[in-house]
């Protein structure tokens, strides 16, 4: 019981942390249901679509995963992130669990079979009861995160086993699927990397992958943050945009504007902004981002003004988004520093202002972004921007190494050759590493 329970807390690390279940219902809300009804009811949903569904279809195809770098991804950014190397590598495919949402690349991905799963449940229960133990209010809170991560990481094991993958590169080093997966690879010897997709909190689990692909200092500071950094630590920039530097914005005055908004944001203060945006500078055109899981109806925008239009951000990828922007809105999410990466001006907004979740990623406190606690606040930084938008990209620097030096806009490239490196065992000339701080 203990080697389980010492397993599983390590895929649940971050779900299953104080700093986590400190967090604002709403942020807690995007991983695990606040209604303990609709948490039941995602379990019985699991078991009946996933599991006992699982059982009847076979989707693994053998000669595509033996011996291939796995490429192995958990939402459909983590796809966007990981495709560069798809291309620069021949050997490697991308992998994800059998049921696993990868929005438009559902059909682009190789799936590993989770049949198996189910013969892992009898752990649930003793399993549920060692964490009660241990972890009383978060257990409560997210029985129904355990439940579905029973499994991931003894299948794995198995799955690993049978087609020995070169090596094993992630985007996401904190989902219980992903953790498991590593937690596996590790135990068989199986080389793991890492490429930071998004933003990273000071929440997330310790670095423990033999290659770690960080966008820049930011990163590489808060994951000094979270524990011991293991491994080697390179910082590539961001190489998913990298096809979009050469569109930065170019205007000096705004004429388009953006919101970004997420689960943690309440829909009532969307609409309020939108609203007062309309009403006060009626010539501008404002396109409203929901997150990919954010499913809530935003059919209301239609009612407020012709000139507000709706990106579906599960068919449109953000730089494709942000690229007809001149300023972003928008409140903790990583959608700022990819804006500024375009020379989009981003400012914070808290959509969300009577929970304490105040700059989350600190991209006020490095000076990446402008902020506004109100609306009065955000009017005069946008009469303002009508007639002066300034250049923001340079801002990025803490967070990207590679702007503004002879890699930007091409991390990617610069990633691939460290990832290659990594899995011949040839080392990387010196000119080609950017310096740790």
């Amino acid at each position: 019981m203990k080697d389980w329970y010492a397993t599983y807390r390590d895929i649940l690390y971050l779900h299953f942390s104080e700093g986590f279940y400190q967090l604002p219902e709403s942020a807690k809300n995007a991983a695990s249901p606040t209604n303990p009804l609709k948490r039941l009811l995602r379990m019985a949903g699991y078991t009946l679509l996933r599991l006992f569904g699982n059982l009847f279809q076979s989707v693994e195809q053998p000669d595509k995963l033996q011996g291939k770098v796995w490429l192995y991804v958990v939402s459909q950014n983590n796809y966007d992130s990981l495709h560069f190397l798809q291309e620069g590598i021949p050997d490697a495919v991308m992998v994800a669990g059998h049921s696993k949402n990868i929005g438009s690349y559902a059909k682009a991905v190789n799936r590993i079979s989770l049949r198996k799963k189910l013969l892992y449940y009898y752990k649930f229960l003793p399993l549920f009861l060692e964490f009660l133990s241990h972890k009383k209010n978060s257990t409560l809170r997210f029985a129904d995160l355990l439940y579905d991560a029973i499994g991931f990481y003894e299948v794995y094991l198995e799955k690993l086993r049978k087609y020995q993958p070169a090596c094993v590169v992630f985007a996401n080093d904190h989902n219980a699927d992903a953790r498991a997966m590593l937690l596996a690879a590790k135990k068989l010897g199986i080389k793991t990397a890492y490429v930071q997709h998004s933003s990273v909190s000071n929440l997330f689990p310790p670095l423990v992958f033999e290659l770690s692909l960080l966008e820049g200092q930011d990163s590489l500071d808060k994951y000094r943050l979270c524990g011991p950094v293991e491994g080697q630590v390179e910082l590539v920039g961001m190489p998913k945009a990298d096809k979009f530097a050469a569109l930065r914005n170019q205007h000096h005055s705004i004429r388009t504007i953006g919101i970004g908004c997420n689960l943690m944001d309440l829909t009532e203060e969307v609409k309020q902004l939108l609203l007062h945006i309309s009403r006060d500078f009626p010539s501008m055109r404002i396109t409203l981002r929901p997150h990919p899981r954010d499913k809530r109806d935003y059919s209301f925008i239609r009612k407020i003004s012709p000139s507000i239009s709706l990106s579906d951000s599960r068919k449109q990828t953000v730089f494709d988004f942000l690229n007809g922007l001149d300023v972003l809105i928008s409140g903790n999410s990583g959608i700022h520093l990819e804006a500024v990466l375009l020379n989009v001006w981003s400012i914070y907004f808290n959509f969300n202002p009577s929970e304490k979740l105040h700059d989350y990623y600190g991209y006020v406190a490095h000076g990446l972004v402008d902020a506004a606690s109100s609306y009065s606040e955000l009017k005069p930084l946008l009469r303002q921007g009508m007639s002066r938008k300034p250049d923001v990209y340079l801002r990025a620097k803490y967070y990207n190494a590679t702007v503004g030096t002879a890699y930007d806009g091409r991390s990617s490239e610069l990633a691939l050759q460290h990832l290659k490196a990594f899995v011949s065992g040839t080392p990387v000339g010196l000119n080609n590493r950017v310096p740790l701080q």
